[in-house]
């Protein structure tokens, strides 16, 4: 029998296991239950699609036994099980980069992490919570051989070829001394009813209870064998909703999602006609956290007549949708359906549509709290919505929301034009990495001035390419402040007037700065600032940034235009001063330090640091 050693990250997850979550024990009860269930639907679909599976008279169940003198708890199964190979892939090693994300985002709170533990598919682990010694032994469905997974969870495991008559898994936890509360009968009994009562399988738990006859001398005690079903094994999502309380749909939830928490909100919904199907959606209160990660886990699982069919498709929703939890159940898809006819195929396509309708609709009908934490938790995905899916992208515009100028908080696009100017309908917005440098912009000022608002959109990875092509929100065309005239009391009379009186200095910067900018010019935007650059809309490359952007390449350098605010001290000064020398330094000065308001950097700062102490030295 040879031993090995677990994978890196598998020991640190026992190590984690068998010394810090004792928060909530009872859930290694939930994830071997959920475990078993997903054998069983993979076992039943070969059986119904591929003849060499077909075993007359098989039905899937789950069993418990309760063993108080050996102090031990053993849950089985008759699904698809596992070979050596897969004992090793699966529970000696990491099978995917789930775990690996588990340890990365493991808090030091022992309960929040005890949550952690299904969503990254390790709920397995759990177990040596309670146990001292565990034994898995699996036979897999087809093949002769069983084999045996043994561990104590110390950081070694053994496998060995073992006995088994029929397929499927059994494991047996030798149990803590100070774990034997889950060899209490109405203990166990109510784990699996809070946690798996509609696991659609039955779940028989096996016990022994003793049992007294007759009287008096007659009087007998003997213990008796006892087993009985502890769940509804129901599929939930078939069940009429009128039958259905709201915690039915919480602790059905919970066992789909190894969640802790309550959803935000849940969407139950029948549709017959031309396709029937059922559809059960949850919106987690938490997002996922692998909702960033290529890898990530779909959280939708889908079945056909109630049977399983797949749990990893990322077609059965867009994209943008990977944090929604649920089960899709078609009438009409054929049970052998490939993976690959899946993805064109018309019905599943007509479901997907159906379903993302009602689930943004969901979305929209958050209010209060609820709405608040959604935007808190996928404010940014929705915005990959927006860009990506053409159907629903009104509704992804109604639902998504953005930090203000004006405002505390974050600000729908309705909330937004209903404040708006109906006149000029238009939406303003500012675009950069950084907050705090954005709300600071000098270019922010003349809207300030006019009292008006402006979105700040301060996730540039994003909002760079999606609020381009948004092009405009119930007849609201957004517009970029960086590159569009700024809001003005002035005349344009008045406008040519100053910039004819000011010409000999614009030109005169723009011959020291040279081709660093397009264009120096009198800006009409600034109140305070003595300088804002800005792009030239009329730029073809400027068109382009975006289109680069979604390339994932840079986008080539565009000259900016450098404005000059004439009422600023610096630039009156600046107008008859006679130093050439000095004139060149302010003149890059103002340059430089308008980049750096727009969160830009200076193209020589060693330079713009030399000149900032030349002038700080001529100042004392």
């Amino acid at each position: 029998m040879a031993k090995h050693q677990f994978q890196t990250e598998i020991g640190q997850l026992l190590k984690l296991m068998t010394h810090s979550l004792y928060s909530n024990k009872e859930i290694f009860i939930r994830e071997l239950v959920s475990n078993a269930s997903d054998a069983l639907d993979k076992f039943n679909y070969l059986a119904l699609t591929d003849e060499k599976f077909k075993e007359e008279g098989w039905s899937g169940k789950i069993s418990i036994k309760l063993d108080k003198e050996d102090g031990s708890l053993t849950i089985g199964d008759n699904g698809i099980g596992m070979n050596e190979q897969d004992l090793m892939d699966n529970l000696g090693t990491i099978a995917k980069s789930g775990t690996k994300a588990f340890m990365e985002n493991l808090t030091g709170d022992a309960k929040k992490d005890s949550n952690l533990i299904g969503q990254f598919g390790v709920g397995f682990y759990s177990v040596f919570m309670v146990a001292e010694k565990v034994d898995v032994i699996s036979k897999k469905a087809g093949e002769e051989q069983a084999y045996m997974f043994s561990t104590d969870g110390t950081g070694e495991y053994e496998v060995k070829p073992v006995t088994k008559d029929e397929h499927g898994t059994v494991i047996y936890i030798k149990l803590k001394e100070d774990e034997k509360e889950f060899l209490d009968k109405w203990r166990t009994q109510e784990v699996v009813k809070k946690y798996s009562n509609h696991i659609a399988y039955p779940i028989i738990l096996n016990y022994t209870e003793e049992e007294t006859t007759g009287e008096g001398d007659e009087k007998e005690t003997k213990t008796v064998q006892k087993s009985e079903q502890i769940n509804e094994a129901t599929a939930l999502w078939t069940l009429p909703k009128s039958e259905l309380k709201k915690e039915d749909y919480i602790e059905f939830y919970k066992t789909i999602s190894h969640d802790s928490e309550e959803p935000l909100t849940y969407l139950h919904n029948r549709v017959e006609g031309a396709n029937e199907f059922t559809t059960l959606f949850y919106i987690p209160r938490t997002a996922p956290m692998d909702m960033y990660r290529a890898d990530y886990q779909p959280g939708v699982k889908l079945y056909v007549k109630r049977v399983f069919i797949t749990d990893d498709d990322k077609e059965l929703l867009p994209p943008y949708l990977r944090f929604v939890k649920g089960i899709i159940d078609s009438e009409d898809l054929p049970l052998n359906v490939s993976r690959e006819l899946l993805q064109e195929n018309r019905i599943l396509a007509n479901i997907k549509q159906n379903s993302v309708k009602k689930i943004l609709q969901a979305i929209k009908k958050l209010s209060g709290d609820d709405a608040q934490i959604f935007t808190e938790q996928y404010n940014r995905v929705i915005k990959e919505g927006i860009y990506t899916d053409h159907i629903n992208k009104e509704t992804l515009l109604d639902i998504v929301k953005y930090k203000s100028s004006t405002e505390e908080g974050l600000v729908s696009l309705e909330e937004y034009i209903s404040r708006g100017d109906s006149e000029k309908k238009e939406i303003y917005y500012i675009i950069g990495e950084d907050e705090k440098v954005l709300r600071s912009s000098p270019l922010l000022e003349a809207y300030k001035k006019a009292n008006i608002e402006v979105l700040i959109m301060d996730d540039k990875e994003v909002d760079s390419i999606v609020t381009p092509m948004i092009g405009s929100y119930k007849e609201w065309a957004l517009k970029d402040i960086t590159t569009i005239e700024a809001p003005d009391s002035k005349t344009e009379e008045e406008k040519e007037e100053i910039s004819k009186e000011f010409k000999p200095l614009t030109d005169k910067i723009k011959e020291v700065l040279g081709d660093e900018v397009k264009e120096v010019k009198i800006s009409t935007r600034l109140t305070s600032s003595p300088s804002c650059v800005l792009k030239d809309a009329s730029d073809p490359m400027a068109g382009m940034a975006a289109m680069f952007a979604q390339m994932g390449q840079e986008a080539p350098e565009i000259p900016l235009i450098l404005e000059i605010n004439p009422d600023h001290e610096m630039i009156k000064k600046l107008d008859k001063l006679e130093d050439e020398s000095l004139f060149a330094d302010m003149a890059w000065i103002l340059l430089d330090s308008a980049k750096i308001s727009e969160g830009l950097e200076p193209k020589d700062k060693g330079a713009f640091a030399h000149r900032v102490a030349t002038l700080a030295t001529k100042a004392i």
